[in-house]
């Protein structure tokens, strides 16, 4: 299943591309990530242990590495072929590992060897239902060392209708300022790599694999995170960074 570098270079452009019309300023929320893992690593600075949760391509774990060259990142994701061209791309970035994130045992597959520094994650964890997040975050409390933080990316409207309506516009109306709605969707994106006869065992091997099922959470609001991630083990959450409903919420353990 090895790819081509020039292959993997190519769709990973693509994605790059196809993503900025869902995550408003993406490159400020991955440097605004960055910011903070290294606000919280500085007195680790030896060899700070960070996991990139849902990695995809691994867009977030090279951007990290750049920035935290000293840094230990571990990348998970569930999709193969997503992983096989973070691994092709990046892959002095991270170590790569295949895991359904909240299935039972999977903290067992990260094999760590010391308490996390960071736990981070962009537009991956609300495919998880309130229920298996909660879970999933008390897992994160347990493997993050005191101090240490976890730092999530995602879009999280207001609980109220009438601003989470606004917030979503107001989002909304940057994105086709900054033309990225004139790129490519996910669906097409998708249906292009169908076409691409060299990630035709990738994309065979992603559809063996059975989907995540049940309700996810990707109406859960900014405040229910909050919640949610408090009664999992974290003594402080809350957001750092917004645009629109585009979030940055850091829970300190």
């Amino acid at each position: 299943m090895g790819l081509s570098l020039a292959t993997a270079e190519k769709w990973v452009e693509r994605w790059e591309l196809q993503q900025q019309r869902y995550a408003v300023d993406r490159e400020d929320r991955f440097t605004v990530i960055a910011d903070v893992v290294e606000y919280v690593t500085g007195e680790h600075a030896d060899r700070p242990l960070v996991v990139d949760l849902g990695c995809g391509p691994g867009s977030l774990a090279a951007r990290l590495a750049r920035r935290l060259p000293r840094a230990e990142i571990v990348a998970v994701d569930r999709d193969p072929l997503l992983l096989e061209l973070a691994r092709t791309h990046h892959p002095d970035a991270a170590r790569y590992v295949d895991t359904v994130i909240g299935e039972h045992g999977w903290t067992q597959t990260l094999d760590l060897d010391r308490p996390l520094d960071a736990a981070v994650s962009t537009t991956a964890l609300h495919y998880l239902g309130p229920a298996a997040l909660c879970r999933v975050y008390r897992q994160l409390a347990a493997l993050l060392r005191p101090g240490g933080v976890l730092v999530n990316g995602d879009h999280l409207p207001q609980d109220d209708a009438l601003l989470a309506g606004v917030a979503a516009h107001v989002g909304h109306r940057r994105a086709q300022r900054r033309l990225a709605l004139a790129h490519e969707d996910w669906v097409s994106w998708w249906a292009a790599v169908g076409e691409d006869p060299e990630l035709a065992d990738l994309l065979a091997e992603r559809r063996r694999r059975q989907p995540v099922t049940g309700g996810g959470a990707a109406g859960l609001s900014l405040s229910a995170h909050v919640g949610l991630l408090r009664q999992a083990g974290f003594e402080r959450a809350g957001a750092v960074w917004q645009y629109g409903d585009s979030c940055v919420v850091v829970a300190i353990r």
